[in-house]
């Protein structure tokens, strides 16, 4: 007796789809993937992997029409590479919807993005040269592949600042909570999540890692939620009495109260590109891609378009920095804020529990 299959609507697949992400992704590719998942993820056993080494294998041929350099060529390399696009984008929504996702399929996808993103720029800088004789390309082609791995490296390592910067605040603000309970000032009830970043999801979907990293800091907050829970209860805390507002673990961790001074407006604006799913990252790595290897081909403009879309990329990575650094700022502040009532709160106490207090550690701020 065979099991019948489930039946997936298109409203299913759209429960999948990112929170936030690129214009290009949410205007040109989502609408065409979406309808491509239902029948795939209905009538067919085909896996998230298999996607992503079918879209490598059509993204390859683009190399190859890349390469040939005729107008004809570059148009069907064009079209080729926004398919393969399309499927590469089609994976990660059968894997959603069927729960089919791994972390090898993860590293599987990104290693093969980067490796077709390159032969790409490779094939159309060098088909350029080989057909003008200007070597303006070369120089092109080295900033194009310079400025593709500075912003794979800059997402990488922004997310795991930002990362261990929440991680200190949060080993340091339990302490805190445990010097307070044990001299008998009022905390409340933890918060399980910290204030969302609004670029962390670039980092998330560059690093492997993050999907471990992730996970596991979650089952420590809700480790460190229970202990500290039990604590309260057996202290006998009330829940109505006055609350220290450093004590406060619903107090979401925000990172970005410099930013958001300095520009009133961005929450405004972030809203407006929220409520359409369109991340404030304008010019991402997928418009990056998008730019030179389907509109320069198409419109043969390759030069104006490499600089362009490498000169926009650039741009929106210094912006990521400035806002990471007054991030950082932020940090800062909270951390000696921290530290100085961690101060008052062990000059409360008598020197055995202080002792037992100071034997949880506390990262200090680099």
């Amino acid at each position: 007796m065979s099991v019948e299959r489930q039946k997936y609507t298109l409203e299913d697949v759209k429960s999948t789809y990112k929170n936030k992400d690129a214009w290009w992704t949410v205007f040109l590719v989502d609408p065409v993937a979406s309808r491509l998942v239902v029948p795939t993820a209905n009538k067919t056993n085909i896996t998230p992997n298999q996607l992503s080494i079918f879209s490598f294998i059509l993204g390859l041929t683009a190399v190859y029409c890349f390469y040939v350099g005729s107008y004809a060529a570059l148009v069907t390399g064009a079209i080729l590479y926004h398919i393969s696009f399309i499927i590469d984008c089609m994976d990660g929504k059968v894997a959603r919807l069927k729960g089919t996702g791994s972390s090898f399929g993860v590293l599987l996808d990104i290693s093969l993005d980067h490796i077709r993103v390159v032969l790409c720029g490779a094939a159309l800088c060098y088909s350029q040269y080989r057909i003008t004789g200007d070597v303006t390309i070369l120089y092109l082609a080295f900033l194009f592949l310079a400025t593709y791995c500075a912003r794979h490296i800059n997402a990488l390592n922004l997310f795991k600042v930002r990362r261990d910067m929440r991680g200190k605040l949060f080993k340091a603000r339990k302490k805190l909570r445990k010097t307070a309970i044990a001299a008998g000032v009022i905390i409340d009830e933890p918060e399980e999540k910290p204030e969302e970043d609004e670029t962390n999801q670039q980092g998330e979907d560059e690093a492997l890692d993050s999907v471990v990293a992730n996970k596991n800091q979650n089952q420590e907050q809700v480790a460190d939620i229970k202990e500290v829970a039990g604590i309260k209860e057996v202290a006998g805390i009330k829940e109505e009495e006055p609350v220290d507002e450093l004590l406060q673990k619903k107090k979401k961790i925000d990172l970005q109260q410099g930013f958001k001074q300095r520009f009133a407006n961005y929450l405004k604006i972030r809203e407006f590109f929220l409520n359409r799913r369109i991340r404030m990252h304008l010019f991402s790595g997928i418009e990056f891609q998008m730019f030179i290897f389907v509109l320069a081909p198409i419109f043969n403009l390759v030069k104006e378009t490499i600089i362009f879309s490498c000169a926009g990329l650039l741009i929106f990575e210094v912006a990521i920095l400035y806002k990471i650094w007054l991030s950082t700022k932020d940090f800062e502040r909270q951390f000696d804020k921290i530290k100085e009532k961690q101060a008052e709160m062990e000059a409360l106490l008598p020197d055995e529990e202080e002792e037992e207090i100071d034997s949880v550690n506390m990262i200090p701020a680099k």
